[in-house]
């Protein structure tokens, strides 16, 4: 791991340290998790707007394919 220095404030850091967690865990464990928290709450949200663009932008990946099989009859 790698030792970084942030600033926060002094009302936050007071919250955080009556947290059992943190008393437990430590300051650092705390930040990592709601780091690592955030990361992958904002990479969902990445691919749901790829999706929503790729599905807005109109075109069917399948258009014109309906002529090139056949259901077989029943």
């Amino acid at each position: 791991m790698k030792v970084i220095q942030i600033t926060v404030d002094e009302a936050l850091l007071k919250t955080m340290d009556r947290d059992p967690e943190v008393k437990r865990d430590g300051r650092s464990a705390l930040i990592r998790r709601a780091v690592a928290a955030y990361l992958k709450t904002r990479r969902k949200k990445q691919i749901t707007e790829a999706y929503r663009r790729g599905y807005a932008s109109g075109t069917d990946e399948l258009e014109g394919w309906s002529a090139e099989g056949a259901w077989p009859e029943p």
